[in-house]
């Protein structure tokens, strides 16, 4: 009797834990729940700024400012609800889609060295986190397009800030070009 005990102890302490696979989603990709947090936020600011559009928005201009282009308000509605957060989840998602099983799709310098098995946990860890911080960043720059076109629609005739516009995209491109030279400084060979 006391040996059928010891050996079902050695088995429950040996067995796996069967919550062990029912990870949290969130716990298991760190860093998701804040960007989540802030596609919300940006999706429900874009939503309610769009309430004050007018029935047809001004939805797109030509280099002076100028509308040239224009919408019902709903569908502008839609479509910028679709991009304010639908785009970054997707390019959020993006590194997991390429990376895969066997990560054949990924294209990062020196990709067999930074892939074998003792590194390749910390390096997908590292891209992914730099995927949502890119995704963050183009989530922010599309609601400032955004309010861009709010701005424009509340003059009238409306009229696009072409220089905020160009500030804006300047500021995008170097935060871009700092985070593509932290991944191209990242996958260099040591030593």
């Amino acid at each position: 009797m006391e040996r059928r005990d010891a050996l079902a102890e050695k088995r429950r302490a040996s067995a796996p834990d069967p919550g062990a696979n029912l990870t949290n989603p969130v716990r298991a990709r760190p860093g998701l729940l804040p960007l989540l947090v802030l596609l919300a936020v940006l999706e429900l600011a874009t939503l309610a700024s769009s309430l004050a559009l007018p029935p047809v928005v001004a939805s797109h201009f030509d280099g002076s400012g100028a509308p040239d282009g224009a919408m019902p308000r709903w569908l502008y509605m839609a479509l910028m609800g679709l991009l304010v957060a639908g785009a970054p989840l997707l390019l959020a998602l993006l590194p997991h889609w390429l990376i895969g099983r066997d990560g054949r799709r990924l294209n990062i310098p020196h990709r067999q060295y930074w892939l074998a098995p003792q590194r390749r946990e910390e390096t997908l860890a590292f891209l992914r986190r730099h995927g949502r911080w890119f995704a963050a960043a183009v989530a922010l720059l599309l609601a400032y397009v955004h309010a861009l076109v709010v701005l424009a629609n509340r003059a009238q005739p409306p009229s696009l800030s072409t220089p905020a516009l160009l500030a804006g995209l300047a500021v995008f491109l170097l935060a871009t070009g700092a985070w593509l030279r932290a991944l191209h400084v990242r996958f260099r060979l040591p030593g």
